[in-house]
């Protein structure tokens, strides 16, 4: 069995329309420069409210990729 090592990564995703928008969108957009990403683990969930609405929501997580 292998050892591997791994490695953090802090990113935001944001969205108009949900949480899950919001992490899918920031793993797809890491996914295109890092490579190996093999989980992630949210941090912080906030909002922007514009007249008694919510306009879009940011998650904060650690993305977790395996160091070659």
């Amino acid at each position: 069995m292998t050892d591997h090592v791994y490695r953090l990564t802090e990113v935001v995703g944001s969205s108009e329309t949900s949480i899950d928008d919001a992490i899918r969108t920031a793993v797809a957009k890491a996914a295109q420069t890092i490579r190996n990403i093999e989980w992630f683990q949210t941090q912080e969930i906030r909002g922007h409210v514009e007249d008694g609405a919510v306009q879009h929501v940011q998650v904060t997580m650690k993305i977790g990729f395996r160091v070659d």
